[in-house]
């Protein structure tokens, strides 16, 4: 199959997972269960939930590469019969809602850890069935969290229309959750899709939303990881979305925050941000401020496996080819061939 038509059956396939959610199945199930299935309780969601969150820390900070087998693993063995199990509809929905988690968090590994097809494809079927347990499980957080994923998987892929349908529909989801962080994810999500949709308006009203929403108290924090959506990961998305915009001054002093103020400090974030921040100074006309921080970049990447840092270890290295003749410029390259798969 060619790229293209990839894109195209896979952005297909990421739209039809908005019709996907049985919401009587888990009913249904508390009612039918087979005679011998495992019984369920809240040791079971309790295990899950704490799963994704070591699962998680690890591929925050080492990238989706790292483990993902892990939680494949622990997904289709331990998770899956406890799915078939015999529970009550208050553990069921718990239980559906952590292993939406668990199946989202699977989903960003594979689309983390290689820039293929066959993983841009599981990563796709694996957010579509993240949405449709959160969905099943009544929590609307969970779901636009889902959501997102595909939304952020369309831009990645150039498939603009697509991102901004899904972005509307992570804003549509969350637009009554009262936790603030989760807003300023949301909108953040449909901002970046129509930057990249070329749509000033749009993404200008959307960034300022969700400026407004990080601004306020943070709320108690929830189960997803729209709850955790840190004030630093909001600026480094936001001046990634003003870069795109052209306006690189207010880019450069977003991603500065993002780097000073507290919830950036995963290594692998560290380092994505670092070589966006250098991109911007190099885009400004400062080259050796530029080169300054992909040094910090370099001195970060070391040892991550994530397909966003090897991106940006590539395009680091083809931008300084123009500067060969500048010792500093050979050596960054240097390194970064190092450490390139």
């Amino acid at each position: 199959m060619e790229r293209r038509e990839f894109i195209l059956a896979s952005s297909g396939y990421a739209l039809s997972a908005v019709g996907l959610p049985d919401m009587d199945s888990i009913t249904r199930r508390t009612r039918t269960s087979l005679p011998g299935a495992v019984r369920v309780g809240q040791g079971e969601v309790a295990a899950v939930r704490h799963m994704v969150k070591a699962l998680g820390d690890s591929a925050s900070e080492l990238g989706g590469g790292h483990a993902r087998h892990l939680a494949v693993r622990y997904l289709t063995q331990d998770v899956a019969p406890w799915l078939e199990g015999n529970f009550t509809e208050a553990t069921g929905q718990d239980l559906f809602a952590a292993t939406s988690q668990l199946v989202h968090l699977a989903g960003w590994m594979a689309q983390d850890e290689g820039d293929t097809p066959e993983l841009r494809g599981l990563a796709q079927r694996y957010y579509a069935h993240s949405f449709r347990l959160a969905a099943e499980s009544g929590d609307p957080e969970l779901s636009a969290t889902a959501l997102r994923g595909l939304a952020v998987q369309c831009v990645d892929l150039g498939y603009r229309a697509e991102a901004v349908q899904l972005g509307e529909a992570c804003v549509e989801y969350g637009r009554n959750l009262d936790n603030p962080r989760t807003v300023a994810y949301y909108e953040a999500t449909l901002a970046n899709a129509a930057a990249q949709d070329d749509d000033r308006r749009m993404a200008t009203k959307h960034l300022a939303a969700s400026e407004t929403a990080i601004g306020k108290p943070n709320a108690a924090p929830g189960d997803s990881w729209a709850a955790h959506y840190s004030p630093g990961r909001w600026a480094h998305e936001s001046g990634m979305i003003l870069s795109r915009l052209g306006d690189l001054d207010a880019a450069a002093e977003h991603l500065h925050l993002a780097l000073d103020i507290h919830g950036l400090d995963r290594r692998r974030t560290r380092a994505i941000v670092l070589a966006d921040l250098g991109g911007v100074r190099l885009r400004q006309g400062d080259v050796d401020g530029a080169m300054a921080i992909w040094r910090d970049f370099l001195d970060c990447a070391d040892g991550i496996r994530s397909v966003k840092v090897q991106a940006a270890l590539q395009d680091m290295r083809i931008r300084l080819r123009r500067y060969d003749g500048a010792s500093e410029a050979q050596e960054l390259r240097e390194r970064a061939t190092r450490l390139v798969d």
